[in-house]
């Protein structure tokens, strides 16, 4: 075995003993379905969704996450990367699908999806080796930066108590101390346990505060919890195409999901660059074309049922690389699960009836995370030096600015203009990308060749004096 690699429990083409294979599936399954849910969770609640339509998301997001996921390991002809890489909804398009949302209705947001899906990710697909070079480490990294970034101010309104904002139980004791009860289980977990404690932290934080929660609703008659659209809910329904109308089709929609699956592409490389990276190797030209395809298909076809862009869980890859265990077999087993309960609306439901308070102690974790892994990426591949500062500063400028800004700030701006500008995401990618481009460094495609004339910036030294 080589430095490169890691120690194997079981190969990617190996098979665990059934019982085995299931219990391992169970635990990728108990990883992602918390923030899996949670894009359909934040966005529904955004755009004023009921409580049944709510549900329904959640149920398509699992149903086509466990989908993709299956044809993902195990593959379909020239669809699949045949790698153990588990498929889920991202974080990335929230930002877009709440503005779009509000602005346009759900119809544009699924239709936009509907044509950018697979025309983007197939084509960076088949043409994957010649835009590669376009996107290193420092531009990734700042779109998982400003990612991250962006969510935290959502994760805190949800903390408070969700929208209203201007409501009666906004801010009140009994929200903040859930989501504070919630965050410090999860980083207790998290750092002080080993196993599957410690890679559990984050559902078991959730479980400790839904149950506190329920105590609450219990004994002081709050109504924090209720179970009414539970018992309403079929055990079984299938999709229904169409469900929030027919398809829309706008030309500032689709750009703005087309640059967002471009930067989803290069997160999906990213991933099944880390589980094969567990082998002391980089993916194939067919395992990224094939990954990529996953991507793009089942984000268009899930779209037509009402599911958010699908794509792979990099939290995932980190359990594959702790564990050891690369068998595709296994994560085939997280797809059929996923599968059968998005079959059936009471999981969404239950799903539905976590309070806000409770999913913002949540998110505001997996936003810090998901922010700390971006600026980590960076800090790992990247020189600190004035060429590269001045790329991040722009961008995170730019992208926050965008962010943090009043919408008054637009409001003299086309609604074409106002709504692909206003996306921090696609502020930070696109100056990301174009100043790294053209701005001469090892990191630019144009001039990589090239050694950079500043040298990286040094802490200073104090004197003796």
């Amino acid at each position: 075995m080589s430095e490169s690699e890691m120690d194997i429990e079981y190969g990617i083409d190996e098979q665990p003993p059934p019982l085995k294979a299931v219990l391992l599936g169970l635990q990728h399954l108990a990883v992602m379905i918390v923030p899996a849910t949670a894009v359909a969770y934040v966005v529904g609640g955004a755009v004023g969704l009921s409580a049944s339509d709510l549900t329904y998301t959640v149920q398509m997001v699992l149903l086509f996450s466990g989908i993709a996921t299956v044809v993902q390991s195990y593959g379909a002809g020239i669809v699949g990367a045949r790698l153990p890489v588990v498929m889920g909804s991202s974080f990335t398009f929230v930002g877009a699908a709440i503005a779009i949302g509000n602005n346009y209705g759900l119809a544009t947001v699924f239709g936009s999806i509907l044509v950018t899906g697979v025309l983007v990710e197939w084509l960076i697909g088949w043409q994957f080796k010649r835009i590669e070079a376009y996107f290193p480490p420092l531009v990734t990294g700042l779109v998982v930066l400003i990612i991250g970034l962006y969510l935290v101010p959502i994760g805190f309104e949800y903390a408070a108590g969700g929208a209203p904002v201007d409501g009666p139980q906004f801010g009140t004791l009994y929200n903040l101390g859930l989501a504070a009860l919630v965050l410090v289980v999860a980083v207790v977990l998290n750092l002080a346990t080993d196993g599957l404690a410690r890679i559990l932290s984050t559902l078991a934080a959730i479980v400790v505060g839904y149950v506190a929660a329920i105590a609450l609703t219990l004994g002081s008659g709050l109504e924090l919890v209720s179970f009414d659209a539970v018992g309403q809910a079929a055990w079984l329904a299938l999709p229904q195409p169409g469900r929030f109308g027919v398809p829309e089709f706008r030309p500032v929609p689709i750009a703005t999901f087309a640059f967002l699956f471009l930067v989803s592409a290069m997160e999906t490389v990213g991933d099944m660059s880390g589980v094969t990276s567990a082998e002391g190797r980089n993916p194939t030209n067919e395992e990224f074309r094939g990954g990529l395809f996953t991507d793009g298909l089942f984000s268009s076809v899930g779209a037509a049922f009402g599911a958010y862009p699908i794509t792979s869980f990099s939290q995932n890859v980190g359990i594959v690389n702790f564990t050891g265990v690369l068998s595709r077999y296994v994560v085939t087993v997280t797809g059929i699960l996923l599968a059968v309960l998005g079959l059936s609306p009471k999981v969404g439901a239950v799903v539905t009836t976590i309070p806000s308070a409770v999913f913002g102690g949540a998110v505001l974790l997996m936003a810090g995370m998901v922010a700390a892994s971006g600026a980590r990426l960076i800090t790992i591949h990247c020189e600190m030096n004035r060429r590269n500062m001045t790329v991040m500063g722009v961008s995170l400028g730019l992208g926050l600015g965008v962010a943090t800004a009043p919408s008054a700030a637009f409001a003299q701006l086309p609604q074409w203009a106002s709504t692909f500008f206003s996306q921090a995401v696609i502020m930070t990618g696109l100056s990301a990308l174009l100043l790294n481009t053209f701005a001469p460094g090892t990191q630019s495609p144009l001039f990589g060749g090239e050694p950079e004339t500043e040298p990286p910036l040094e802490e200073p030294v104090g004197s003796d004096d």
